[in-house]
Formats: C-alpha cells, structure tokens, sequence
C-alpha cells in the first residue's frame, strides 16, 4: 500500500537537471489569482500574459449559467424584457403593500427595492379599464330596469374612453413628476428623487385598489358608492403621499406642501371623474298615463212616420 509521501507531488528530475545545466532559461510562474500571469526571464526580464479575454468569457459562461443576462441598448427588446422580470410572489407582495400602506413604510424602499417593474403596473391598468367599463355598463343597466322606454344597448365607446383616462393618468402625471422633482433636485440641492420607472411604478400600483372598488360601484346606491370612494381615495392616496413626502419634505415648506397637495388633487379628480361619467344615475320619473277622453254616446231618435 502506497505511503501519503509517494503520494505528494514530486519534483520531475528532468526539469530540475534542465534548470541545473542553463541556469537562464525563462520559468513561468502562475499565480493563485485570475489575473496577468507573469514570465520571468534569464536577464530579469517579465512578460505579462493578458488573459482577460478569457476571464471574460468565463464571467459571461457563468452569467449564462446563472440565469442572468447583461441588459442591451434601450432599442433592443432584452432592455424593455428586465422591465417584466417578476415573479408571482413579487407582485403580490407589491400588490398587498399599495392596499394596505402603514405609516413608515416606504413603498419604494420596503416594496420595490431597487427593482422597479412595469409587468404589474399594465396589467392593473388593463384589468381597471374593463373592470370601469363594464361595471358602468351594468350599473346603468340596473338603474333603469324597471323602465319600459329603456333599450339596453351596449356602450363599446366607454372601453376607449376609460383607456385614454387610465392609461394618461398612469403615465402622464408620473412624468411630470419625476421632471419636476428632477427639477428641484438641481435647484435644492437637498431634494432627493426617484427613477422614472420607480414613479410609474408607485403610481400604477396604487390604482390596484379601484378594481373592486369599481365592481362594488354597481350596487346602486349612492351614499354607498361615495363612501368606497372615500375609502379607495384614503387608501391609495395614503401610498403615493407616504412615498412622496420623504422625497418632498426637504424643499421648501411652500413647495412641499404645494407638490403634495396637487398629487392628492389629481388623484381625487380621477376617482370622481370616473365616478361621474361611468355611474352616473339617471332618476327614472315614470310618466303619468295621459287622460282619456270618454266615450262618446250617439243616440238616435227615430220619428213616426
């Protein structure tokens, strides 16, 4: 049975007698790290090997291997493909954070995380335009059921207008806040900020709590459906307030307060906005049957001849 010593590595005699007999033969030495290999020379002279090509290619295998792609220019589609990058539970938890906002608690930082996506945003905003403009539809439909002049039509052209006013607000007023905000950031220099994306992202969220608000807007009564406004208003003007006001708060007292206020203004004008158009009621007055006149009587008189 071998010893552990015949098992160690050992010097090969050739070398060792090659190195004995020209002492100025070039050795080449490698290093523990990745990185230049150096070659030393008989007059003290090194040579470095640049391997970085390889380690290159290694670090692309093993990005390959884990599942993780450099992201490309923002014309190619792998740039806009990070942006839809989630998983389930990443949405829920997102989701879970915009309806139930806890003071503290910083969307971006506690939900987002520095990975702001666009996938739960757009299907949010697709699902609450059919969900407006369907339960608007039915909601007028139950209003006047019990009118025998009314004719059920099916209102294709609110699916379009609740698209245009969704899809605006999503994305219009995020731009124009995160320019403003970009704005002062250059201005006072105290003014922190989000990314474009973190914006969007914040803003399309809180819409999630309209979706049942609005299939809840099809019981008809009217003291019921202001109330949920009232609630989905609290409830998704608290996330953007409570994710803003850090941002805002270091400005001045007057500006501040001013981006707030317009930020919980246009959020309201979207809620009312929608309520008024797609839930409008429509008071049924049932007419009064028209007076009849009464039938005429003829009699007729016949003399004797």
């Amino acid at each position: 049975m071998a010893s552990p010593n015949d098992l160690q590595f050992q010097e090969f005699e050739e070398a060792a007698e090659l190195l004995s007999a020209d002492p100025g033969a070039s050795t080449l030495s490698m290093s523990a790290s990745n990185t230049n290999n150096t070659t030393t020379g008989g007059a003290g002279e090194e040579v470095k090997l640049d391997l970085s090509d390889d380690e290159e290619g290694q670090e692309e295998g093993s990005e390959l291997l884990g599942g993780q792609k450099a992201s490309g220019g923002f014309w190619t589609f792998e740039y806009y493909q990070s942006f839809f990058n989630v998983d389930t539970m990443q949405v829920l938890d997102r989701v879970k954070g915009s309806v139930m906002p806890l003071p503290g608690k910083n969307f971006v930082k506690h939900h987002l995380r520095s990975s702001p996506d666009l996938y739960g945003p757009f299907w949010i905003c697709v699902t609450l335009v059919f969900s407006v403009a369907i339960s608007g539809n039915l909601s007028t439909f139950l209003s006047q059921l019990g009118n025998p002049e009314y004719h059920y039509r099916p209102q294709f052209h609110r699916v379009t207008i609740a698209a245009i006013i969704i899809f605006m607000y999503a994305w219009l007023v995020p731009i124009a806040l995160w320019g403003f905000l970009t704005w002062r950031q250059g201005t006072e220099r105290q003014v922190g900020g989000y990314s474009f994306l973190e914006t969007v992202c914040v803003y399309g969220y809180s819409l999630f709590i309209y979706i049942p608000t609005s299939v809840l807007w099809i019981i008809p009564f009217e003291w019921l459906r202001w109330a949920l406004i009232l609630v989905a208003m609290l409830i998704s003007g608290s996330v953007l307030v409570l994710t803003f006001w850090p941002v805002v708060r270091d400005d001045t007292k007057v500006m501040a307060m001013a981006t707030v206020a317009t930020i919980v203004v246009l959020h309201t004008l979207l809620a009312v906005g929608c309520k008024m158009y797609f839930f409008q009621t429509a008071a049924h007055i049932p007419t009064a049957p028209l007076p009849t006149a009464p039938p005429a009587h003829t009699t007729l008189v016949t003399k004797p001849h």
